[in-house]
């Protein structure tokens, strides 16, 4: 980890800079920078609650990537994963705290947007390098504070988002989110009232999955966020959601968010995912489909309104999953109830 002072450091060194807009820069109003420094190129972004809504609406009022950094975490992670962070600090800025950080610009070898079909090959390492990652932290419990499974079940949450709406213009996710959840409740009844009760009473995933392992979350392991270097190795950026938690629940949000572009049906990459957990020393025997099935019904409670808004397959997929898991698991009928 570097000192605190590098950011400074690094910029006041830097032979030029420009301010750019990435390909996801809807998703949030935080400013970036390219720069030039010593020959080298890097990006540059700026984060604090007033700049972004994912911090608020996942209650993240200490920067976690911050508290993550600043612990070592990040280095820790096994060699096949980059995080490309080079320097974090965190200044005042009257009643904001702004996060600075500084990564080396790897944007000609991140996964090209679009709709195109991840290639096999370049899937396969993020799932089999998603299962180092989590084999690396095993057991891992968060004491500083990072992001908990309840926020990130009730992070669209209608009563979690309804404050984003004060705003002039409310980030177009939260306006989708609205919009699915109404949609939600027409074309899948039984999801949207699974997902009410898991935002009412997150508790009902929570204390279970509480009873299977954990290990340390990166929290949003969509495509934009991928890459890969020509040596194989996995890029992972924007690293806005960490903590401790199930290792499911990041395989489950890379099928809820990359189900267009994935090269296998979302059954065989639960397989691989399992696969490769077994082969990096993890037994999954005794807790995999209960975890497997309370992540499902988690990342519906947390995506089902982004289902709402798509195709048929897709939400009919997820509904025979999730209500199985449900029947399975007790959630959402009298003996789960309470």
């Amino acid at each position: 980890m570097t000192t605190a002072g590098t950011v400074a450091g690094l910029l006041g060194r830097a032979s030029s800079r420009k301010r750019v807009l990435p390909s996801d820069a809807r998703v949030t109003a935080a400013p970036y920078e390219r720069v030039t420094v010593d020959g080298r190129a890097y990006f540059v972004k700026r984060i604090s609650p007033t700049s972004d809504w994912i911090m608020r609406a996942s209650g993240d009022h200490v920067h976690r990537p911050y508290q993550v950094w600043r612990a070592g975490i990040l280095d820790q992670a096994p060699g096949c994963i980059d995080h490309t962070v080079v320097a974090m600090d965190l200044e005042r800025d009257h009643d904001d705290a702004v996060l600075t950080v500084v990564m080396r610009d790897v944007g000609g070898f991140l996964v090209p947007a679009g709709d195109t079909t991840v290639p096999p090959l370049q899937h396969a390492n993020f799932i089999g390098d998603m299962a180092a990652l989590s084999a690396a932290f095993w057991g891992w419990e968060d004491d500083i504070g990072l992001t908990g499974m309840a926020q990130r079940l009730r992070l669209f949450a209608p009563d979690n988002i309804a404050a984003e709406f004060a705003a002039a213009e409310a980030p177009w996710p939260v306006r989708a989110a609205a919009a699915g959840w109404n949609a939600l409740a027409g074309r899948s009844p039984l999801l949207a009232e699974l997902a009410r009760l898991v935002h009412a009473r997150p508790e009902v995933i929570t204390g279970p999955l509480g009873e299977t392992p954990r290990t340390f979350l990166h929290g949003d392991w969509k495509l934009g966020n991928l890459g890969a270097h020509e040596d194989g190795r996995t890029i992972l950026l924007d690293w806005a959601c960490p903590g401790s938690g199930p290792a499911c629940w990041d395989l489950c949000w890379y099928l809820a968010l990359n189900r267009a572009r994935l090269p296998e049906r979302k059954e065989k990459v639960i397989r691989r995912f399992r696969v490769a957990l077994e082969e990096r020393g993890i037994d999954t025997g005794g807790w995999w489909e209960s975890q497997l099935d309370l992540c499902m019904i988690g990342i519906m409670a947390t995506f089902g309104w982004e289902k709402a808004l798509g195709a048929d397959d897709e939400l009919a997929w997820w509904q025979g999953k999730v209500l199985d898991a449900a029947a399975r698991r007790g959630v959402g009928t009298p003996s789960g109830s309470g």
